[in-house]
């Protein structure tokens, strides 16, 4: 219940701040740069809290909807600001399990998208399997919705569910995220390579583009090149970084250091 309070009081005083990850592209590297968009909360003595220590608390007590708001709100306002038209990138925002149920969300989006002039093919949004799984109807809803705004869709976590392929070809996204726990023990268990083997083979049938988290080593990285998935993200790429709000270049607004 502290932490409710805390939540409250971060969303009326603007004490929510966005970080940046770098997603790298393994294959097609003239593509678009990709980057995800972490949440943190600001504390009066300044301390970053991560989102594993608020956002289960906001979650129970039906906050994440305004959080959600707060996080479209304040990412497109500075990727508005991103004055760079010559090199767009593309930015993946976390949308919670809580908000599939909510289709006034939706037209919330594409208001703001409008309000803040943002290309919607420079935003995927992405939701977690579990909640997917747990809310098909909503989630096949919400994507198709989305899709026809002209935005991306990204499955994150993917692979944790014992019914993951069965349940793949009913969402239509552009992205699967490889979960992590199988990424950064690839190299050393043969299990969780076949799994991330067998999870990128399934998706290139389907069209689909591979992200593979929790890449920490140069060997990982390596290893994930050879089996042909698309995308990176980790610290062998970079760590999250502040995203900025100062009207500067590319290289300024958005750091993100190894």
């Amino acid at each position: 219940m502290a932490r409710v309070q805390t939540i409250r009081d971060a969303l009326e005083q603007n004490q929510f701040r966005l970080f940046a990850q770098e997603v790298r592209a393994l294959r097609d590297e003239r593509g678009k740069p990709h980057f995800e968009l972490l949440l943190r909360l600001r504390q009066s003595n300044d301390k970053l809290l991560p989102p594993g220590s608020f956002l289960p608390a906001a979650e129970r007590y039906g906050l994440m909807p305004l959080i959600d708001r707060w996080v479209i709100r304040a990412a497109f306002e500075q990727i508005s600001r991103i004055d760079n038209a010559e090199e767009p990138a593309v930015y993946a925002i976390n949308i919670s399990g809580v908000t599939l149920g909510d289709r006034k969300f939706v037209n919330y989006v594409a208001d703001e998208l409008v309000r803040h002039r943002i290309d919607p093919t420079c935003i995927c949004f992405e939701i977690t399997e579990t909640s997917a799984i747990a809310n098909l109807h909503d989630a096949k809803f919400f994507i198709e919705a989305f899709r026809k705004l002209g935005c991306g869709f990204s499955l994150d976590d993917f692979g944790t569910g014992m019914s993951s392929i069965a349940y793949l070809k009913h969402l239509p996204v552009d992205y699967l995220k490889i979960d992590g726990s199988f990424v950064k023990e690839m190299l050393s268990s043969s299990v969780d390579r076949a799994m991330v083997e067998m999870i990128t083979k399934t998706a290139k049938i389907l069209g689909i583009k591979v992200v593979a988290e929790f890449v920490e080593s140069r060997e990982i990285l390596d290893a994930l090149r050879l089996i042909g998935v698309d995308y990176a993200q980790g610290y062998a790429i970079g760590k999250p970084a502040p995203f900025l709000r100062r009207q500067d270049s590319r290289a300024e607004q958005i750091r993100v250091v190894a």
